[in-house]
């Protein structure tokens, strides 16, 4: 090849040589000399100089682009990988095709747990697909330094957030919260930080609280957009709420998020177009960024019905998407347009949408039932459950009964616990079922008859009771007594006073002569008022103030601390039993002893229980520890202040093994004996008076009253623990934390 560049380069002199002495014998040249001569040459010899500078510029151009083509199909290192092409030539490989897509990173930011699960899952299906995956605690990461590296063409990032109380990141995501809120207003960063990442958006969240519902995830799908980051799909969000989840629960709702993913991105490393999987000419990243921008105009329009009551997921594209399907952007003339017409298509989905009911699903799902199951429960219909308490067994053996026993007369092993609604409209920090029941304002469920859940709970509660038959160290009479339930503990879990039928309920376990002790959470004043009489009626009174118990309980209701006082009024005007059940959390509510006074003299109840908070092991779902369980000489000095600010109340009992004690009014003292026991037979008789009248027989609490017997009462040397039993000393073995 060089030979023949070096006879092109002689030939193209030569010719130039040839032009310069073409006229060497012109009458001109002898006349004139030096300079002169030679440019007149040059003149008129002008065509042949033309001819050869032609020549030479072919002659480079061929030369370049001979070299150029042989330097392309010159045989190279070849880089493999997902979705190449490769080619022969010459017995040598050689890729003419672009890799899209090689790695994927997993961003996790995770309370419970669910969010890590996810992405680890995540992680090992794209490893099927032949690429990378990384998964990354967002803890671990430094988006100050390590963010601007992930934008680049081969590497998508993916993003599952959970949101926490109040609407705020988990903790391990904070740092990068604050990070990516910060960089996206800051003029330092610029807008293109983050232009070339590619990035998708999972949020968890729970629907029941209406104001932040899966607010981490849209705010950092909108800071990455802000710092030019590109949506690989619209994001994803997942529903703890079963009501409204779209799939069922969370779980279903990530797993069909995921296969939209997985799509997405085996089109996307194919090198398709399409940012969505869905679509072919790749508008999704610009109808999305013009649905963000609309979102304050069109944001009351997307609330108006229950369907479109938050925004709009990965789940179904808004009109909006449709809009600006044919045309990636919209004149500032046709918005007016653009958001009429969308609120025309809202109004007649919502008319059609109108008419149709909405079938009600069923409270407990499969993921629910198995992990109640796993815990013990005995599930009943669709929304009820029974468990065998700890003190049942106890007492079965001879080795001593609950504190209920020792304050009221309650027989344990005769006690059956159960409730006919697992859901909560609280998420308290001391929860021992770790949250795995289902939350709710309001009751949206399947519903079960009160017939078949009684039937099925004593049902099941017989046959647990079976499963002691032989054990050793059961007691044979009280084993047989155990077979007849005599007591009902509703306070398994969840809010029995949700239920609708709770009063047919109530009826039917007094037809069977069983006794009914009925707790809840202080939310629903007005299905207090409207309850039937009970044995004994319970509120659970956590915190003193506002913000107290808003830390604690974290209610989902807005107005949680009205509900609350006028929960604490209602149960005032009952004529029944009724006790305040105060928790006591070290370092959380012990410090509050006046506010806890008003708020006796708010509700007036028969009786107070302090009981120290029980430590159920960590919780990914809460920060307590066993530096927040008080000792019980700390309860009792906590409750001995307490009283003395209570003129009207005075200790009556403890039980020094629940780390419990017992403030009873005056009005349960006779002649200086305490009388807080139960006549469960008396109550039977005036419940039935009451019934057979249609109400007009009343009762009140000193009407069904017993003598309280000397060991149980405060002070007594056995500190609460029955003497007809026989202490048992448990030795380097798990404590069982389960029990009412």
């Amino acid at each position: 090849m060089e030979i023949d560049i070096i006879m092109l380069l002689l030939v193209s002199l030569n010719l130039l040589e040839y032009t310069s002495g073409a006229d060497v014998h012109d009458p001109l040249k002898n006349d004139r000399s030096g300079t002169e001569g030679y440019f007149m040459l040059v003149w008129q010899n002008r065509l042949y100089v033309y001819s050869a500078a032609a020549v030479f510029v072919g002659i480079w151009l061929t030369l370049k682009m001979t070299l150029k083509r042989e330097k392309v199909d010159s045989p190279g290192p070849v880089k493999r990988g997902l979705y190449s092409t490769e080619i022969t030539q010459n017995g040598k490989l050689a890729e003419r095709e672009k890799i899209y897509v090689t790695e994927v990173k997993v961003f996790f930011g995770s309370q419970t747990g669910t969010a890590k699960g996810f992405a680890q899952d995540l992680a090992e299906e794209v490893k099927i697909l032949g690429l990378t995956a990384e998964v990354i605690d967002m803890k671990d990461y430094d988006p100050d330094e390590n963010l601007a590296n992930e934008c680049t063409n081969t590497l998508i990032c993916v993003f599952l957030l959970a949101t926490y109380t109040d609407g705020q990141p988990t903790q391990n995501a904070q740092w990068f919260c604050k990070w990516l809120e910060e960089a996206s207003t800051d003029f330092r960063f610029g807008q293109t930080y983050l232009k070339g990442m590619r990035y998708a958006v999972f949020g968890l969240g729970d629907s029941v609280y209406v104001s932040h519902y899966n607010t981490v995830s849209k705010n950092v799908d909108k800071w990455l957009w802000m710092l030019s980051g590109s949506r690989v799909m619209t994001r994803g969000e997942g529903d703890c709420n079963v009501v409204k989840s779209r799939n069922g629960s969370v779980q279903a709702d990530f797993q069909a998020w995921k296969a939209r993913f997985l799509n997405c991105l085996t089109a996307l490393a194919k090198g398709k177009k399409s940012s969505c999987g869905k679509c072919t000419d790749c508008t999704c990243k610009n109808s999305e960024t013009h649905q963000e921008e609309l979102e304050p105009i069109l944001g009351s329009q997307q609330h108006n019905s229950e369907e479109e009551e938050f925004e709009s997921s990965s789940d179904e594209e808004t009109t909006v998407d449709e809009e600006t399907a044919h045309n990636s952007i919209i004149d500032v003339e046709d918005l007016g347009n653009i958001v009429n017409h969308i609120k025309k298509d809202k109004r007649k989905e919502h008319m059609v949408r109108l008419p149709k009911k909405e079938e009600a699903r069923e409270m407990i799902t499969p993921a629910l039932r198995e992990a109640l199951t796993k815990q013990g429960y005995r599930l009943i219909g669709s929304h009820s459950g029974v468990k065998l308490c700890r003190w049942t067994k106890s007492m079965l053996r001879g080795r001593g009964g609950c504190y209920k026993h020792t304050f009221y007369g309650i027989e344990s092993h005769r006690c059956m616990e159960t409730t006919p609604s697992l859901a909560c409209a609280n998420k308290c920090v001391f929860c021992w079922r770790h949250h795995t029941n289902p939350v709710g304002t309001e009751w949206r469920w399947k519903m079960d008859p009160p017939e078949k859940i009684l039937q099925e709970a004593v049902e099941n509660h017989q046959s647990m009771i079976r499963q002691f038959r032989g054990v050793p160290g059961v007691r044979p009479e009280r084993f047989e007594e155990g077979m007849a339930v005599k007591h009902c503990a509703l306070s398994l879990v969840g809010e029995p006073i949700m239920y609708p039928e709770i009063n047919a309920f109530l009826k039917l376990l007094h037809r069977r002569h069983i006794s009914s002790f009925l707790v809840t959470n202080a939310q629903f004043p007005e299905e207090i008022r409207s309850l039937e009489p009970v044995t004994q009626l319970y509120v659970s009174v956590d915190a003193s103030t506002r913000n107290s118990l808003k830390k604690i309980d974290r209610p989902l209701f807005k107005d949680f601390w009205q509900r609350f006082l006028d929960s604490l009024r209602a149960l005032g005007e009952k004529q029944q039993r009724t006790v305040y059940r105060l928790t006591l959390v070290k370092a959380w509510n012990v410090d509050e002893l006046k506010a806890y006074a008003d708020l006796i003299a708010l509700g007036k109840p028969d009786f107070i229980e302090v009981k120290g908070v029980t430590y159920c092991g960590d919780s990914p779902a809460s920060t307590l520890t066993m530096a927040n369980v008080p000792w019980h000489e700390e309860v009792i000095h906590f409750v001995q202040e307490l009283a003395d600010l209570l003129p009207d109340y005075d200790i009556a009992s403890e039980h020094k093994h629940s780390n419990c004690l017992l403030i009873a009014h005056h009005k349960f003292q006779v002649e200086g004996e305490w009388w807080t026991w139960i006549d469960y037979e008396r109550f039977q008789e005036l419940i039935h008076n009451f019934k057979e009248s249609g109400g007009s027989k009343t009762f009140s609490a000193r009407d069904y009253m017993a003598k309280t017997p000397d060991w149980a009462v405060f002070g007594a040397r056995g500190r609460g623990f029955d003497p007809a039993d026989t202490r048992f000393q448990r030795k380097n073995k798990t404590k069982d934390i389960s029990g009412c």
